[in-house]
């Protein structure tokens, strides 16, 4: 049943029930200080593993999912644009949590909360590490100890990031797309006496988004990239208000994110990999825009401890040489309140 698959449409996941995921590459922060949320400079290409069966590694096909080049200490961020039904969407960076800093798991948990609640949250850019920030999502090799997982597990095993939706339960999703009905015809009623047409509200678009191997024996292993994190900034991860029991007991479909090297990727693939990152002082120098994002109707989740004691990368390998310019204020832009292909699961 389609319904029931993971589909990939260009470079953006949708997961069963709707909830849609694109990964947005950034400019990375300063590892010290608290900023504003950095901008979208486009989607990272999104491929298939099963499309490249014949020069991915076993055991990338065992896990299926997809894959996608991220370079050393580049930094990205989640969009959640265009979930239109209420989701809960895991995310695990090496199968741990990035929200509750717990290990990865088939269902939810409100204490302490393990999950994102789509479309209310319209992107998550780090792990939630502190009252109102998040600290940015930072691609580093596993064997070295700086991703996440190893810092919490204490091993480099999965890398790569996990992402797994469950829906509203049917009482729930009928009672809520009964209510949506409702209000989306009040407003077009409203919109009529006003001689126009309003239309069905959605989550915020995403600040600055962007809307094959030659033969030779297969490789046993490839490079391994998993996330660490960067710098802070101003962003909330918001507490599920609903009641627990709305939503499904299992989730609806899940994928794996395998992050790939650019030499890997071109080897894999036969695609050149996106060009290096943008220079962060080049672009604050250009006078171009920064983001703050508050929604005062959420809750802020509390940090957990595991995640709370995640150090950057830069304490792993080395300081950051890249200069930093701090954005002027009025480069800072308030966001104001507010089909495809099946893509294989695998075992992990």
């Amino acid at each position: 049943m389609s319904g029931s698959r993971v589909r990939i449409d260009g470079n953006r996941l949708t997961l069963p029930g709707g909830a849609t995921v694109r990964f947005i590459r950034t400019l990375r922060l300063p590892e010290t200080g608290t900023h504003p949320l950095p901008p979208g400079l486009g989607e990272f290409p999104v491929r298939r593993v099963r499309d490249y069966a014949d020069s991915v590694p076993e055991a990338w096909l065992d896990r299926g999912g997809v894959m996608l080049p991220v370079y050393l200490r580049e930094a990205m961020w989640l969009s959640f644009a265009g979930t239109r039904e209420p989701a809960a969407l895991q995310v695990g960076v090496g199968k741990v949590c990035a929200v509750s800093g717990r290990p990865w798991s088939d269902r939810l948990s409100r204490d302490p909360q393990n999950y994102v609640v789509l479309p209310r949250q319209p992107w998550l850019d780090g792990i939630n590490s502190g009252t109102g920030t998040v600290r940015q999502f930072v691609a580093v090799p596993l064997g070295m100890g700086a991703t996440v997982e190893g810092q919490v597990t204490g091993e480099e095993v999965w890398g790569g990031v996990q992402l797994q939706a469950f829906t509203l339960g049917d009482t729930a999703l009928a009672r809520w797309r009964d209510e949506e009905r409702r209000r989306t015809e009040s407003a077009r009623g409203a919109a009529r006496s006003a001689g126009a047409f309003a239309a069905p509200a959605s989550a915020p678009a995403a600040p600055g988004a962007a809307p094959g191997y030659g033969g030779g024996p297969r490789p046993r292993s490839a490079p391994a990239m998993g996330l660490g994190v960067g710098g802070s900034m101003r962003q909330e991860v918001y507490r599920d208000q609903r009641p627990s029991a709305d939503w499904a007991e299992r989730p609806a479909g899940r994928v794996f994110v395998h992050l790939v090297t650019p030499p890997e990727w071109h080897r894999i693939t036969g695609e050149a990999p996106p060009p290096s990152p943008v220079d962060r002082a080049a672009y604050t120098r250009a006078g171009l825009p920064w983001y703050d994002y508050y929604d005062e109707d959420a809750q802020d989740l509390a940090p957990t401890e595991p995640l709370q004691d995640v150090k950057p990368v830069g304490d792993w390998i080395g300081d950051d040489h890249e200069p930093w310019q701090p954005p002027a204020p009025q480069q800072v832009h308030p966001l104001g309140d507010a089909p495809g292909k099946p893509v294989q699961d695998g075992d992990w």
